[in-house]
């Protein structure tokens, strides 16, 4: 071996190894015919080591070989890496298979992760370079494992930051442990009215995850899910899959090679729900794998926590709205009833507009519509106050315009308790039917629009009727007229969302009280909820989609004897039914 033969190798770590006797022996002895290496050369302080020593120390071990594949010489390193390798002997029958290729190769042996690589070497020679490279491979091996797994807990979180409903959420939740975490995964929300539902996403080959649910009774939940929705990880149950099992969880995993493991997932104040993964034996759940099933628990728990609080303030919400909502008006007889209601907002389904009737032990009906001040919630929280109100009054007073001041007291003791300072509009009226078919409307006026009448002449008469707002005045002045309805005619009641709905060629001109009655010109012979209807989509058409106040509408038709009422309707007004209406207003 001469200088030649290592130039160009890399340097070694520095740690000292002092070769055998051995060793140094049966070196010398195998190659007799080859130079030593030449002493190094030494400016100054003692003599060094030869070329032979100095190669012992390098970091890879090394082999070498001679012409005909004899080994020559075995490094200590590489003594220790290739035990079955020794000198005097040829490289084939040590049986490492990658030390007879021609390039460089890594493979595991004994347990470790070695490197090889051959360098050519003058007289047909070669030297092969063995590294152990357990320790960087276990490193990058973990480092590209949490790159991996902090990838699928981003995907997660993505994921699962846009369900609002429980449904969707725990679906998502399953269909995203799967494969990464499980062959099949189960998800159990906890019990709701002795009941629990459970979704399941089962691994499919090449192919999305099947996710399909169920309901099963609280009291039929496997031991390992109930440990998990009080909070628990029953991880040490060695019968963990025969639950599932049994329970019809795992289809197609063979539950004599399976494994299996319960995590709870957070929630505010207890586990929103219990997650079981399971998959084979040959993927066993190491504390890896524990640790990313647990951080993806979190995230699916805060997940659905935030869910199931959508779900019950939108319950809340949907609830309070229904309560709110302006009531149909109760069946009376002799009266046919239409409406007609637009809130301002329309993605809350409320507004300050409000109608309704009561009926009245002697026969009659209490009818009223109103508008109260403001727009969006606040003011139809106060139109429920309203609307209880007169549900209580119209029990102890029946004159509409005595129960319109009872319910101006009831408000102003309402609205100064509280400091609001909220006032309404009201017409509220008394229809009593009549044996011929006709009605006897007692009206009362709180600063409102005044109602129209349509005759079965096609004639539209305006009620002229005044009165005071409702809520600002401890005795307010109430306006009161009485109006007779024959078989077939009908009275309109209206808020100023009809009249002050701007819109046009321009966008700001009012629709007005003109328009409104060329709207129901010709429109006498019509059912009370066509009628109403027409309102609301003319008004509709001149707003264009723009912005607009609240909307409300309240038709009462006198029905005729038995109840009968007409089968054409007039949509479009009759010529000259214009003209005629424009006659009695000028």
């Amino acid at each position: 071996m001469t200088a030649a033969d290592v130039r160009g190798t890399d340097p070694g770590d520095g740690r000292i190894s002092t070769p055998s006797a051995a060793r140094s022996t049966a070196w010398s002895a195998a190659a007799p015919a080859t130079p030593a290496l030449p002493p190094l050369a030494a400016d100054r302080g003692p003599a060094v080591p030869d070329w032979s020593q100095v190669v012992e120390h390098f970091r890879e071990g090394l082999v070498v070989c001679d012409a005909d594949g004899v080994v020559r010489h075995v490094s200590p390193v590489a003594e220790r890496l290739l035990p079955e390798v020794s000198a005097g002997e040829l490289l084939v029958a040590a049986g490492v298979d990658a030390l007879r290729g021609d390039g460089p190769a890594e493979f595991t042996h004994h347990g470790r992760r070695l490197r090889v690589r051959p360098v050519a070497l003058s007289g047909h020679r070669r030297c092969w370079y063995v590294e152990d490279v357990t320790e960087s491979v276990s490193r990058a091996d973990a480092l590209l494992a949490e790159r991996a797994r902090s990838a699928f807990l981003a995907v997660v979180g993505e994921k699962l930051g846009n369900p609002l409903h429980p449904d969707r959420a725990a679906a998502a939740v399953v269909r995203l442990a799967v494969p990464t975490v499980a062959d099949v995964a189960v998800l159990v929300l906890a019990p709701r009215s002795g009941r629990s539902r459970w979704w399941r996403a089962v691994r499919a080959d090449d192919q999305a995850p099947v996710v399909d649910s169920g309901m099963l009774p609280a009291p039929a939940l496997p031991a390992a899910i109930e440990a998990g929705l009080s909070g628990a990880e029953p991880h040490e149950m060695d019968w963990l899959v025969e639950q599932a099992a049994e329970a019809g969880w795992l289809p197609g995993l063979d539950t004599a090679g399976a494994v299996a493991r319960v995590v709870p997932l957070p929630g505010r104040e207890a586990p929103a729900g219990a997650l079981l993964v399971a998959r084979r034996a040959d993927r066993w759940y190491d504390e890896a794998d524990v640790d990313l099933i647990r951080a993806f628990a979190a995230r699916a728990g805060a997940a659905l926590t935030t869910a199931l609080l959508y779900r019950d303030q939108a319950e809340v919400a949907d609830t309070l709205q229904a309560s709110l909502l302006p009531v149909e008006p109760a069946p009376a007889a002799g009266v046919q009833w239409g409406t007609a209601y637009r809130p301002a907002q329309a993605g809350l389904r409320i507004g300050g507009d409000f109608y309704g009737s009561h009926q009245l032990t002697d026969g009659g009906s209490v009818f009223f519509l109103g508008d109260v001040s403001g727009k969006g919630v606040e003011a139809a929280v106060f139109t429920g106050q309203l609307r209880q109100c007169l549900q209580a009054l119209h029990r102890v007073e029946t004159q509409p315009g005595r129960l319109l001041k009872l319910l101006n007291d009831a408000l102003l003791e309402t609205t100064q308790a509280h400091g609001q300072g909220r006032f309404a509009t009201m017409v509220l009226g008394v229809a009593r039917p009549h044996r011929d078919g006709g009605l006897t409307l007692t009206l009362a006026g709180g600063g409102h629009l005044p109602p129209l009448v349509l005759r079965e002449s096609g004639d539209v008469e305006v009620v002229p009727l005044r009165g005071m707002l409702i809520g600002v005045v401890p005795d307010p002045r109430i306006g009161e007229v009485i109006v007779r309805l024959a078989p077939g005619e009908t009275c309109l009641l209206y808020s100023d969302g009809v009249t002050e709905a701007r819109g046009g060629l321009r966008g700001d001109e009012q629709f007005g009280a003109e328009r409104l009655l060329n709207a129901v010109a010709g429109c006498h012979r019509m059912p009370a909820p066509a009628l109403a209807e027409r309102i609301e989509q003319v008004t509709c058409d001149w707003l264009a989609h723009g912005d607009h106040d609240d909307i409300a509408v309240l038709a009462l038709r006198a029905t005729g004897p038995a109840g009968r009422t007409p089968r054409h309707l007039h949509a479009v007004p009759e010529p000259g039914a214009a003209e005629r209406t424009r006659e009695w207003s000028a």
